[in-house]
């Protein structure tokens, strides 16, 4: 895997872009992983929960299912190992929310990628970021997607969502699913709320994850576009 910073990607040929580069996000430097498949057509950024990584496996097996269907994707580190120290960070929205936005604003500024459709793909307390970020970039953001999230979290932002907002929750993620249920009836634009039968708060039972990147990818080829097959 290749370490490339802002400007030295825009200079990605398509071969390379077709590998994980190791990036680092400005004005923090935050490793990340962003992986470009060929012919991709949209991109996903993901913002992860708390004590999680962009090395997360949960998110990295989402994010590979996304580019086999044609997605590029974004993995990062919403915080610095400092800022990690200090619990409040972790659940600080508004500070993870513009991390997001400074994510979303680097990508704009590489040509490969700038004109892609956006997607953002939160879990736990980064639901809430993506929801805040898409209520700030509403011409910029595409679709939201939340996998065990806390979308309520996001607080007065819901009322500002236009994106089209997916909340997927475990079946068995007692307090969690009535929690989305309210977040759900604030959003103000196109919204689904489904729930994976039998499935706690991390979707580590068998099939449970498949299912949440089945609805995830279904929701973000329906928002996003769909990959043009060429015979």
């Amino acid at each position: 895997m290749s370490r490339v910073n802002g400007d030295a990607f825009s200079r990605l040929d398509a071969e390379n872009a077709q590998e994980a580069h190791s990036v680092l996000i400005p004005p923090r430097n935050l490793p990340g992983i962003l992986q470009i498949p060929e012919k991709s057509y949209a991109l996903v950024a993901f913002a992860h929960g708390s004590g999680s990584s962009h090395l997360s496996p949960r998110n990295m097996f989402v994010a590979n299912a996304l580019n086999d269907r044609g997605f590029a994707t974004l993995l990062f580190d919403l915080l610095t190992p400092e800022e990690e120290g200090r619990r409040a960070n972790v659940f600080d929205i508004r500070l993870l929310a513009g991390r997001l936005v400074d994510a979303v604003r680097w990508l704009d500024g590489k040509p490969a990628i700038a004109t892609f459709p956006l997607g953002l793909f939160g879990a736990s307390t980064g639901a809430a970021a993506a929801l805040v970020a898409a209520a700030a970039l509403p011409l910029r953001i595409g679709a939201v997607v939340s996998r065990g999230g806390r979308p309520d979290l996001a607080g007065e932002a819901l009322d500002s969502v236009l994106a089209p907002t997916l909340l997927i929750v475990g079946g068995a993620d007692f307090g969690v699913i009535e929690l989305n249920e309210r977040a759900l009836a604030r959003l103000a634009g196109p919204k689904a709320l489904k729930i994976v039968p039998g499935a706690s708060h991390l979707f580590p039972e068998s099939g449970a994850l498949e299912t949440v990147i089945e609805y995830a990818g279904e929701w973000f080829e329906r928002h996003l576009g769909q990959r043009l097959s060429v015979e």
